[in-house]
């Protein structure tokens, strides 16, 4: 039975620049498509500082570059939903995306999902992860200031991450396990001739191990079997950075589509699968080249072979979907001049403005954002984000709790009726995670974002308290989805709270927990977990402590 409301022309999985150039492609042909994202639109890229090397745009943060590719596809006419894809049902005409969001339909599918970090297996590595082993310099670099690091990998991440984590070192050592930089020679020249930086070759780490945190790694050369050992002075330790490539993320079709002995999906020179119908494109294909330029132009080549296959099965089943709509006056006139006439201060721009109006709208009962000061410009910041966002709407106000005993201020706390709902930011919520700070508002004050019935009611089913502290910076682009998952699972149930600390804020915690990378997720105050996390892993993680 073909479902009108959830029917699209083409469902492309993965929202980094091979999906998004597909979108791009798809809605310009006029063809109905969906983009499902499980962590955030824009990928891996997202991470990195500057992109240089992109035709036709002299330097920008990834994030920037994928910014600007999602508002293409979005003034296109592409739909946008993050939700992880949980299983495909692809034997007939009309396909199935399962998701955690619910099911979809369509008559071609994308795989675009790209790849994750991935790890050397050094004895010691899996244990010091997220504290004193890193894997993204963006949001872990901070972390070492004025420390030692070493960096294991000689591709262009190595190199580049390299001269960025210059910032914050004392010192760089790259450990690369070939003779040489395996990256364009203009990068590695700079590696190479940093004067902060020194590189070892042949050499392979075999071993780090530390207390609170590293302050030992052994590392062996492969050529002469000379094995190194070096100890941090008394009570100081180090870091290490690995940047040794990416494993694809093709669980969802592992056994549904060809793959080779590494994992990556196997496809013909139009970027077709071995499935009719799907076409797979980024990092999550067989390629000597793994860079933005590569992927988008396989999302482009996929999406015009997409395009000739969706035709023929419109042509033969007579199958319609609707147009694409095309959002340019998405934030039209009337709702600039309603922005404009509101106390913001100029902290958030019209487009920002328009977004909460939106958001503010739907709301569905009025919170009030209670602030616990203190004597610092944090604070006053904090105060002047919180009392501008409020001032856009009836349904926010804001109160100062004076002669406040709260440890971690200042912080907000959202409360709903005269009671806490568990939510709250110590800190000030800009950066990224000014986004989950107001998808919070809306989970708290309802109807918030859809849920899965079965998330849902194993929430419910939670007897014991759980408290939940995450730990995030803001220039990290992993912490939002944590952030966002658990804080929509403690507006479910008055049996968590879920409270959100800028830790560049607050060294005690960060000593306390012994905090070197981000996300880092405390349960209880005892129970400790590093690394970005959808909503089903969070609660796996909750379950097995209330169990």
């Amino acid at each position: 039975m073909v479902d009108t409301e959830n029917l699209y022309d083409v469902v492309i999985i993965g929202g980094g620049p091979a999906g998004l150039s597909a979108a791009i492609y798809l809605t310009r042909a006029k063809y109905c498509v969906l983009v499902l994202e499980k962590e955030q639109f824009g990928g891996q890229i997202t991470i990195t500082h500057e992109v240089v090397n992109y035709p036709g745009v002299g330097k920008c943060s990834g994030k920037q570059l994928t910014d600007t590719m999602y508002k293409q596809a979005e003034y296109f006419g592409a739909d946008f939903l993050i939700a992880e894809a949980t299983g495909l049902d692809l034997s007939e005409d009309i396909k199935i995306v399962h998701t955690s969001r619910g099911d979809f339909q369509c008559l071609g599918v994308l795989m675009a999902t790209g790849a994750h970090p991935r790890m050397v297996g050094f004895k010691g590595e899996a244990e010091h992860r997220g504290r004193g082993v890193a894997y993204c310099a963006t949001c872990d670099g901070e972390f070492f200031t004025g420390k030692e690091i070493f960096v294991v990998g000689g591709g262009f991440a190595a190199a580049e991450e390299s001269i960025f984590l210059t910032k914050f070192a004392s010192h760089v050592t790259i450990i690369m396990r070939g003779e040489d930089f395996s990256c364009a020679e203009a990068v590695a020249e700079q590696a190479r001739n940093h004067e902060k930086i020194s590189v070892i070759t042949n050499t392979v780490v075999e071993e780090v191990k530390g207390d609170d945190g590293l302050n030992y790694i052994r590392y062996k050369n492969r050529t002469t079997g000379e094995v190194t050992e070096y100890n941090a002075k008394a009570g100081e330790d180090f870091g290490v950075f690995v940047f040794v490539g990416y494993e694809p993320e093709t669980e969802l079709v592992k056994d549904i589509a060809k793959l080779n002995e590494q994992g990556y999906i196997i496809t013909d020179k139009s970027q077709k699968t071995s499935v009719d119908g799907v076409y797979a494109a980024g990092d999550i294909c067989i390629k000597p080249l793994r860079q933005v330029v590569t992927a988008t132009s396989d999302g482009a080549l996929a999406a015009t072979e997409l395009e000739k296959y969706v035709s023929k099965v419109q042509s033969r089943t007579g199958i319609r979907t609707k147009d694409p709509v095309i959002r340019e006056n998405k934030v039209n006139e009337e709702q600039v001049k309603k922005v404009q006439n509101t106390k913001s201060n100029g902290i958030f721009s019209p487009e920002m403005c328009a977004q909460l109006e939106t958001v503010f709208e739907r709301m569905e009962t009025s919170l009030v954002l209670k602030l616990y000061l203190d004597n610092r410009p944090v604070s006053k910041e904090l105060e002047k984000y919180v009392t501008a966002l409020a001032a856009m709407t009836d349904k926010l106000s804001v109160e100062i709790v004076q002669d406040s005993e709260e440890e971690y201020a200042p912080c907000v706390k959202l409360y709903k009726d005269n009671v806490y709902t568990g939510l709250a930011f110590h800190g000030v919520f800009g950066g990224h995670e000014f986004t989950s700070f107001v998808l919070s508002l809306y989970n708290a004050a309802g109807p918030g974002q859809t849920m899965d019935a079965d998330i849902r009611k194993r929430l419910l089913g939670i007897e014991k308290k759980v408290n939940i502290k995450i730990l995030v910076t803001l220039s990290c682009s992993m912490c939002p989805d944590l952030v966002v998952a658990v804080q929509h699972m403690a507006a479910v149930t008055e049996n968590m709270t879920a409270e959100i600390y800028d830790i560049s804020h607050y060294d005690t915690l960060r000593n306390k927990y012994k905090v070197m990378s981000v996300p880092c997720m405390v349960i209880n105050d005892e129970h400790v977990y590093f690394g970005k996390k959808n909503m089903q892993q969070a609660l796996e993680i909750v379950e097995s402590i209330d169990n």
